[in-house]
């Protein structure tokens, strides 16, 4: 019995980037992820790991390339220098929190958590506020509902931004360093909330350098370096016995510094 084919969910190709003509930051790029896959891209610094997160969300112009998201065309170049095409309907499928929270500092935690639904779904005030509190009590927010981001921890301004990402229901969930800003002890309360998500089968991509992280949330593993993927595989291939020179170069050299 032939089974029936299932688009990637996410597929990119030949994606190239730069700032200028001095600094290439990826360079033909090539990357394909399968729903429900939870992929940890791993790298040296300006490897171009943010970049792509920051292309996949549409918030970086690529100089060429495609990116199609379950199936439908989402992002497209048609050469160097030419416009960047964005179909902004999948881009609200996609959701992003970042290293610095980007909490709005005026509103306090709901008024942050509803803004996006009411402003851009026209969501009602109340049936949004409800789903906030929902999310805000899952996460173990739920006695913070009316504090302003200046009132929170690092560890729960990162929940907040979680939470708020949630609020538009998306199809994937990217991550960009979300515990490098934070003090070591609160590091582990938005690890657990993460891995909350990947057992719920979130699709998620997460740039990181915290290998242990890593290792217990990936069901893949890829690292960039130089622009291009150099390997990729699961998490104890990977992390535990690269394969690649410049794999093993990096994850020792890693190591040796956490340790």
């Amino acid at each position: 019995m032939t089974m029936p084919f299932s688009p990637p969910l996410v597929r990119m190709q030949n994606l190239h980037k730069s700032y200028g003509p001095e600094i290439q930051v990826l360079k033909g790029l090539d990357i394909e992820m399968k729903p429900g896959e939870r992929v940890v891209v791993i790298g040296p610094s300006g490897g171009g790991k943010s970049t792509l997160l920051r292309v996949m969300m549409g918030l970086e112009k690529i100089d060429s390339g495609s990116i199609t998201f379950g199936g439908k065309p989402y992002i497209s170049s048609e050469g160097v220098g030419r416009k960047t095409v964005i179909d902004t309907e999948v881009r609200r499928s996609i959701g992003m929190v970042f290293q610095h929270y980007t909490l709005f500092p005026h509103l306090n935690v709901v008024q942050n958590l509803i803004l996006a639904p009411c402003k851009v779904r026209g969501e009602r005030k109340a049936e949004a506020t409800e789903r906030a509190i929902a999310l805000l009590s899952r996460f173990g927010l739920g006695a913070k509902a009316k504090a302003f981001p200046a009132q929170l921890s690092g560890g729960q301004k990162q929940r907040v931004a979680i939470a708020r990402a949630l609020m538009l229901d998306p199809k994937l969930m990217l991550f960009d360093e979300v515990t490098s800003a934070l003090d070591p002890e609160l590091v582990a309360e938005v690890e657990q909330v993460i891995l909350q998500l990947a057992n719920q089968n979130m699709p998620m991509m997460i740039v990181t350098h915290d290998m242990w992280f890593a290792r217990n949330i990936a069901s893949r593993v890829i690292f960039c370096a130089g622009g291009v993927v150099v390997e990729d595989g699961p998490p104890e291939q990977v992390l535990g016995s690269p394969k690649e020179e410049r794999t093993k170069d990096f994850i020792e050299r890693v190591f040796h510094i956490r340790q």
